[in-house]
């Protein structure tokens, strides 16, 4: 079996291409709107009305001709938010108006009240006011019919409160996508047990059922896979009822790493097994039974890791998302920094709370859990550069 080995972008290309061009459409349902943020949208939204409805004020203050002013001016009304004012201004006039009230026929300005004297029935306004001043024009933020919103887009807060705008309360959405996770290995117990000192509990399972319910997931944590063929064959037929597998362990070149060898027999196409990176070389990624699935390192933070890079991606797609990005940013670094040429590192950092600085985190490796849990991000270190000095930027990815 001749399987490539590829670098940090080689490999998520593939993952992208290959994803996208075999995902189908996820099943779609609905929720309220109290259930519709971190969901991916099944249909596209559009705006039942011009919005705003009527042109508004943006400013406490007075609605007036801006060929008025400035001048004195009486004061023929008031009009708050939520009314409408009935009468025409006319020259001479102006009205006292609210922020998000509607501006009255004839007036064209809003002079804010900051800006204005006030004696008895008339203001005295001493400077020019220009048409259109702080007035939100009708339909300047959507017209009726216009496309807001566009499938596959996954809501936060603001297309909440942008749904609740346009009246919907029950919101299209796709389901979220099913995604099998299992753990290899004799050495693993589970984490209500005391593990003997040659053994470790199942972490992995659990950060990865967190990762995937975040990228719009249904984890779905099976038993862990001993060290024998007919075991691991058995759990994984089981993972392949889901949409997407993840394997955490067995993927190394070991005597009982069997995860490749049961894949290929149950006739697996591969498409790469080890990637240019640090945590997380020995990857595997293919499609068995038109069910992809990800063979992922055992070590924590290589499990992480290459969740987060790879496979994070795939779940996104797979529910229904038609845009998926790694949330990378920059930092400066607040030390030297400097590695071996060849691989891409994700190595354990903190971002400072303004997130201009970054500190590498010291830590023993790729099992090392408290290193992990004490970063809030991730250093990213290119393959072709050795050497980075304190006070440059370098690449992060959020965790």
């Amino acid at each position: 079996m001749c399987v490539p080995t590829l670098s940090f972008a080689e490999a998520r290309a593939c993952v992208l291409e290959r994803v996208k061009a075999h995902a189908g459409l996820p099943v779609e349902t609905e929720v309220g709107l109290a259930e519709a943020a971190g969901r991916v949208l099944a249909r596209a939204v559009r705006a039942d009305r011009d919005y705003p409805a009527l042109a508004r004020s943006v400013r406490d203050g007075f609605a007036v001709r801006a060929v008025d002013v400035p001048a004195a001016l009486r004061v023929a009304g008031e009009v708050r938010a939520g009314e409408s004012y009935a009468c025409e201004v006319g020259p001479g006039e102006a009205v006292e108006i609210m922020t998000g009230a509607p501006i009255p026929r004839g007036a064209d300005a809003v002079v804010m009240v900051e800006h204005v004297t006030r004696e008895g029935g008339q203001v005295y306004i001493d400077r020019a006011a220009k048409a259109g001043q702080f007035v939100n024009p009708q339909g300047s933020e959507a017209r009726r019919g216009q496309l807001l919103l566009s499938p596959g887009q996954r809501l936060d807060f603001s297309h909440v409160a942008l749904l609740a705008t346009v009246g919907i309360t029950r919101v299209p959405v796709y389901a979220p996508a099913p995604v099998a996770i299992l753990a290899t290995g004799d050495e693993i117990v589970e984490p209500d047990q005391t593990p003997e000192d040659f053994q470790i509990r199942n972490s992995n399972v659990y950060s990865l059922s967190a990762q995937v319910a975040r990228a719009g997931g249904c984890p779905r944590i099976l038993p862990v896979a001993r060290d024998e063929f007919g075991d691991t064959r058995s759990k994984i037929e089981r993972g392949l009822e889901a949409g997407l597998l993840l394997l955490s362990g067995g993927v190394s070149e070991g005597k009982y790493d069997l995860v490749e060898t049961v894949l290929a027999d149950l006739g697996a196409e591969f498409y790469f097994d080890r990637v240019l990176i640090q945590p997380g070389q020995p990857l595997v990624f293919g499609r068995v039974r038109d069910k992809f699935f990800f063979g992922l390192p055992g070590n924590p933070a290589a499990t992480m890791v290459t969740f987060e890079i790879f496979a994070r991606a795939a779940v996104e797609i797979l529910a229904g998302q038609t845009e998926t990005a790694l949330p990378l940013m920059r930092a400066k670094l607040t030390r030297d920094f400097r590695h071996k040429m060849g691989l891409t590192r994700f190595l354990p950092a903190r971002l400072s709370e303004d997130g201009a600085e970054l500190t590498p985190i010291p830590w023993q490796g790729s099992g090392d859990v408290p290193a992990l849990a004490r970063a809030n991000a991730f250093l990213v270190a290119g393959a072709d550069r050795e050497e980075w000095k304190a006070g440059e930027w370098m690449r992060v990815l959020l965790k």
